[in-house]
């Protein structure tokens, strides 16, 4: 035979301190301010990331080679995945930092039973989720940005550089080595190729490009 359970009995319990009535009221006041407060943080974050945006791309604080189109195949598509990363996350951390600092585009939600600090309890944590998305997605931006940069700076050429020569019985010569060994430079130039004797060099450069 099992015995009743016998509900638990509530009754008041001790009366409030002062330092328990001064805990509620700045546990009420913190409330109150902590939207405020991300609001103002997320906004900041944002102006931030806007002017740090505005002096890697508008101000060309960073530069790299002009035309991907001189870039290795390879390393041309790299970097044209790299810079689509970047957009796409650069897109979507705006988007969220702005949700963080204006708030949702869904009206809040009513009934007779919502209150306004529970809903602004629900925001606080809403905004500070999209706060710490928004500022990771800016700052991998910027990591790819820097990174599609860094490959247009060491990415290898689409052609090879150009070597200018000079011997007393050539004269100056321009174009692609094909080969090099046995004392002699096998050099492409205009279609055809020249083969010049590396004890007769008088200059060696390279060049972007034979003129």
């Amino acid at each position: 035979m099992t015995t009743p359970r016998v509900p638990p009995r509530i009754g008041a319990g001790p009366p409030a301190r002062a330092q328990d009535l001064l805990a509620a009221q700045e546990r009420n006041r913190q409330t109150r301010e902590a939207l405020p407060r991300l609001r103002a943080a997320a906004l900041g974050w944002r102006n931030a990331a806007g002017a740090l945006m505005a002096g890697l791309v508008g101000f060309g604080l960073i530069k790299g080679r002009t035309d991907v189109g001189q870039l290795d195949k390879a390393w041309a598509v790299a970097v044209g995945c790299l810079l689509l990363a970047a957009l796409l996350c650069g897109a979507w951390g705006a988007y969220l930092l702005n949700r963080a600092a204006h708030g949702s585009l869904k009206p809040p939600p009513l009934g007779p039973r919502v209150t306004r600090t529970a809903v602004e309890h629900l925001e606080v944590g809403d905004a500070l989720r999209a706060l710490r998305r928004g500022i990771a997605l800016t700052l991998s931006c910027t990591l790819l940005l820097v990174a599609a940069l860094a490959a247009t700076w060491y990415g290898p050429s689409a052609k090879p550089p150009a070597v200018e020569l000079t011997t007393p019985a050539t004269g100056k010569l321009c174009g692609t080595v094909t080969r090099v060994g046995d004392g002699k430079i096998l050099l492409k130039t205009g279609g055809t190729t020249v083969e010049v004797a590396t004890a007769a060099l008088t200059q060696l450069r390279t060049v972007e490009a034979c003129s």
